[in-house]
């Protein structure tokens, strides 16, 4: 194992959920004392441990949240303090593996330092050290101080814990804040972590509050105030059903804040009340996500070195990769770079992409049908996703083969990289460039939904987006994933998904940099609906000389979208936007002021972009057509009448 702090320089990490709501639901009831538990039932705690660690947690912290000796002895078990913190480190350690870091738990004593005599300041300094020099001993690795609500009781606790473990030893510092962000003792959460990092922690953050939206809204004030920041959260306010105490939060509903914590800049990430292994199960998926992939790629070599390496043929210019690829690259010289294509935009200067995805049985006719219809109105591509909400669909290869075989219509292959290792992943781009599909949009992905036909099935996430862009620009240059040379080189056209409205703006333009270094060649962007949000993102990336497609997804009524603007991360529809869709009639009204909106949005940005990516909304492929009537397309005979219209010959 890396030291701790290495550890957080890595990406992100998960730290395990509750163990109070764990006993509870094992029979311990709630007048127990569940620090006794490693005295009385050892096995229960134990098994607990395991329970976070097959779910992905890499923080696993003892059972001894309340063991200090002044809460022991209003309790009764002042003469068992010691045994009881020796107990819980003998657990963890003898529960877990040794690639798992134990943090020793302390939290607060329930006394009010602001109020206390100096002689009772001290016996509370002197209760820490002694917890804390106890669990030391046991050996764990970090020490975890949490769900403090007063900063000044965490001021003394700190100062015990850094005299216990001297300098160097990691000290994790979690304050609890109320739903309106300040401490007990009136600290926002900006001043508390420069207060923590001022007082020796090595990592602030913030724990427990009301549930895992008020912890976001606290952590991410905190980042960037000079520690690395961690963040629990409670499953939501506790609710009481058929006599059991029950938390409401689920837990994709949790790990979709994790990743939203992860993407702002959070370092670490577990539960508070009411969370269990299933929440840290989805934490683990999201930081997996999120955290760079497990293997790493070597990069492309130097061209001196790269010629001495060589044994086939030269890397194909991007130009010549694909039919796609020549008409990307002469729309942005002649529109987009040089202005020396003056027409109005239509379909020889404009590129355009539909979204048909393969369906979730074995017959192809309906997504066939779309796509055959898209192809007579004249639409460049289609491209099909890799598994969407971790569904079971026939492979998006064979689909977009098939498209290929029989319609002569290009595609683009969504390739993702959830659900494949690193072997099963180079093996299917093997497949796809003899099948001839040249074309990729490379997406890390998200982890498996609760919408899915396999929620359970595990993220594996060998590479990200960045790691994957490498190994196909390796094959471009006719190197093997391990950087060895092959004696042919692929040709693949290499798009990546970019999100303008990203919660941490910042790192997605770090990382879209990363992209085109790593071989990203055009940018689709997730879909957009604010206008001066994308433009602040094409005048930020001017630089890069990437051309782009922008994301176009319309609107199919006012849930919809205040479901996409409320909960899918990136995705910000303007308050204008969602006023047009309340009070419109829903049905065939919502639809067509759907694709009203979405008109508007790519006229908005046509001149300043090579294309638009359309994703039309439960196999609509006409409503992309009807948005794409304003650069110059015509519904074709074959397409059935879009709703409120008619058209001149119908198919059935």
């Amino acid at each position: 194992m890396l030291p701790f702090l290495e550890r957080l320089k890595q990406g992100p990490v998960v730290c395990d959920g509750a163990m109070g709501t764990q006993l509870y639901e094992r029979g311990i009831f709630l007048n127990q004392i569940f620090e006794n538990i490693n005295l009385m039932r050892p096995d229960l705690v134990s098994e607990i441990h395991r329970a976070y660690v097959q779910a992905g947690a890499e923080i696993i912290e003892t059972n001894s949240y309340g063991a200090n000796r002044i809460k022991l002895t209003h309790k009764g078990l002042s003469d068992e303090v010691r045994a009881i913190n020796e107990a819980a480190v003998r657990i963890a350690r003898e529960a877990v593996p040794d690639t798992v870091y134990l943090a020793g738990s302390v939290g607060p004593s329930g006394l009010v330092p602001t109020i206390l005599t100096e002689r009772e300041r001290r016996d509370l300094e002197e209760a820490f050290y002694e917890q804390c020099a106890i669990l030391l001993e046991g050996g764990i690795h970090l020490l975890m101080l949490e769900t403090f609500n007063l900063v000044s009781e965490m001021h003394v606790a700190l100062r015990a814990a850094r005299r216990a473990a001297g300098n160097g030893f990691p000290i994790v510092a979690l304050v609890a804040f109320d739903a309106e962000g300040m401490s007990g003792d009136g600290a926002t959460p900006e001043r508390a972590v420069e207060l923590l990092a001022d007082w020796g922690a090595d990592v602030g953050g913030v724990n427990c509050v009301e549930g895992p939206q008020a912890v976001f809204q606290v952590a991410e004030r905190m980042v960037g105030h000079g520690l690395p920041i961690c963040a629990q959260p409670n499953a939501g306010y506790p609710q009481r059903i058929d006599g059991r105490t029950v938390y409401m939060s689920t837990p994709e509903y949790f790990g979709e804040y994790a990743k939203r914590m992860f993407q702002v800049g959070v370092s670490i990430v577990g539960g508070c009340c009411g969370t269990g292994p299933e929440h840290i199960r989805w934490t683990t998926g999201s930081a997996r996500m999120l955290g760079g992939g497990r293997v790493s790629v070597p990069a492309v070599p130097r061209a001196a070195s790269l010629d001495v390496l060589r044994v086939g043929p030269e890397p194909v210019p991007t130009r010549d990769k694909s039919k796609l690829a020549a008409k990307v690259c002469r729309v942005y010289e002649e529109r987009i770079k040089s202005r020396i294509d003056t027409r109005p935009i239509g379909k020889d200067n404009f590129v355009v992409s539909v979204e048909v995805n393969p369906p979730t049985g074995l017959d192809l006719g309906p997504a066939m049908r779309g796509a055959r219809m898209l192809a007579e109105a004249g639409v460049d591509v289609i491209n099909s996703s890799d598994g969407p909400r971790a569904t079971v669909r026939v492979s998006n290869s064979v689909f977009t083969h098939v498209v290929q075989t029989e319609l002569g219509l290009e595609t683009i292959l969504h390739v993702c990289c959830r659900d494949r290792n690193l072997l099963r992943l180079t093996a299917d781009l093997f497949a796809s460039y003899v099948q001839g599909l040249h074309n990729l949009v490379i997406i890390t992905g998200d982890p498996p939904k609760t919408t899915g036909d396999y929620p359970h099935a595990t993220a594996v996430f060998d590479l990200d987006s960045i790691g994957l862009l490498k190994l196909v620009q390796n094959l471009n240059h006719g190197l093997d994933p391990a950087g060895k040379p092959m004696r042919q080189v692929t040709r693949f056209f290499s798009a990546c998904g970019v999100e303008p409205g990203a919660l941490d703006y910042d790192r997605e333009l770090r990382r879209l940099e990363e992209k085109k270094a790593a071989g990203a060649e055009m940018i689709m962007t997730q879909p957009v609906y604010d206008a001066k949000l994308l433009r602040r993102f094409l005048d930020d990336t001017k630089h890069l000389e990437m051309p782009v497609l922008v994301g176009l997804l319309p609107l199919a009524s006012y849930q919809n979208a205040l479901f996409l603007h409320n909960e899918v991360p990136g995705m910000q529809i303007p308050r204008p936007i969602l006023d047009r869709m309340e009070r419109v009639e829903k049905g065939p009204e919502s639809l067509m002021e759907g694709v009203r909106i979405a008109q508007e949005a790519l006229l908005e940005v046509a001149e300043s972009v090579v294309g638009a990516y359309v994703m039309p909304p439960l196999g609509r492929y006409e409503a992309a057509i009807k948005i794409l009537e304003v650069v110059g397309y015509e519904m074709p005979p074959s397409a059935r009448a879009f709703p409120g219209e008619s058209v001149k010959k119908q198919v059935v």
